[in-house]
């Protein structure tokens, strides 16, 4: 059984495809740039060249890709948008059209002429994937799944914060199902708000294989509850530091008993450590988070988590976890199966054994390191 696993964020896209027939640190893996980094890269090139562009395809992660379109637009060159590809820089079209896109539909979009360059925007693109891994002799025509992660803040209703409607929305998840693969859902099980899930899976039309899609940073603590030096942990606090965004998880026996979630460009050390200490007392107010320009903080258990005590820790993971290196608080670096660059897929694998129950036992044997010793020249 092979599950291809794609965690997508904002600097890299990290890729690793499970085999059930090998150990887990066998499976083959890609670090390749994010799908933002590209669209930047080619929208730079058009600006050099002083071309005009049309952007198609869907929504996907902004950030890099949203910069570029706005310094093409500051270079007083126009920019075109099919209505779902220019939701990357915002949800609402007004804003998008008061920023001097053109918005245009598909056929409009056939008939500028040559001189536009047409960029299509996308998070996922299987074709891709498996066309890099095609000369490699590695097909990837026989999946079990396929699971794909990104951030999503969700399609906000006008006049609401994006930073409260996602924070709300992980209240509803964890208050319905206190997991961190509450996260994690099935194509046609991804709720409409969730707008950039929602065009990940349009994206994946034609796939071969079920598609899971879930949330970035849950994927990546989850993962890390795999490392063995914190699994074995009855209580633990796990800190995400993404390059874009923070968020951390105090998990316990029950569950989820904390979270907090912030823009890692907004914080310091001292200032995560903070938020850290308060996450782990049960003190940390959700006003606090908010007013910082963070998204916010929920704490379902008030009980003390000391962080000094040897019967609890702080792991932490994530492309800037640097930022808590030599801290105080003495942080564990996870890496799971030896890999925290694969944290996420790690977790997404986790997360598709518990949304589709059929393929839960093989996945637990692999996470357990149980797939019988097999070497690449071993398997089938």
């Amino acid at each position: 059984m092979k599950i291809l696993c794609v965690d997508i964020g904002t600097g890299t896209q990290d890729i690793f495809l499970n085999d059930s027939q090998l150990d887990l640190e066998n499976g083959y893996k890609l670090v390749l740039p994010s799908p933002t980094m590209i669209i930047r890269g080619k929208l730079r090139q058009a600006t050099r060249l002083q071309q005009p562009v049309v952007l198609t395809g869907v929504m996907m992660g902004g950030g890099p890709s949203t910069w570029a379109i706005e310094a093409h637009l500051k270079a007083g060159l126009p920019v075109f948008a099919l209505p779902d590809a220019a939701q990357t820089i915002n949800d609402d079209l007004d804003k998008i059209q008061a920023m001097g896109i053109i918005l245009v539909s598909e056929d409009e979009a056939q008939r500028l002429p040559e001189t536009v360059q047409r960029i299509e925007l996308g998070d996922f693109d299987f074709s891709l994937i498996a066309h890099t891994f095609e000369p490699f002799d590695i097909s990837l025509d026989r999946l079990a799944a396929v699971a794909v992660a990104v951030f999503d803040h969700g399609n906000a209703p006008r006049g609401t914060s994006d930073r409260r409607f996602r924070f709300d929305y992980l209240d509803r998840r964890i208050r319905a199902e206190n997991r961190l693969s509450a996260f994690a859902y099935r194509r046609q099980d991804i709720p409409t708000s969730m707008t950039r899930l929602q065009a990940v899976a349009r994206s994946a039309v034609g796939l071969p294989a079920p598609l899971v899609v879930m949330d970035t940073a849950p994927a990546a603590v989850l993962g890390a509850t795999l490392d063995a030096q914190v699994a074995c942990l009855p209580r633990v606090l796990i800190a995400n530091i993404g390059n874009f965004h923070t968020l951390a998880f105090r998990v316990g026996l029950t569950g989820i008993e904390g979270v907090f979630e912030h823009h890692t460009g907004e914080l310091d050390r001292p200032g995560l450590e903070a938020l850290l200490h308060r996450l782990a007392a049960g003190t940390l107010q959700n006003e606090e988070v908010y007013n910082q320009q963070g998204h916010g903080a929920l704490v379902y258990s008030h009980e003390p988590f000391d962080l000094d005590s040897p019967a609890t820790t702080l792991a932490v993971t994530g492309p800037r976890r640097s930022m808590l290196k030599d801290s105080s608080l003495r942080p564990y670096f996870a890496a799971p199966f030896g890999d925290m660059m694969i944290t996420g897929c790690f977790g997404l694998l986790a997360a598709v054994g518990d949304v589709m129950p059929e393929l839960n036992e093989a996945i637990r044997s692999s996470l357990d390191g149980l797939s019988g010793d097999k070497t690449p020249w071993d398997a089938e």
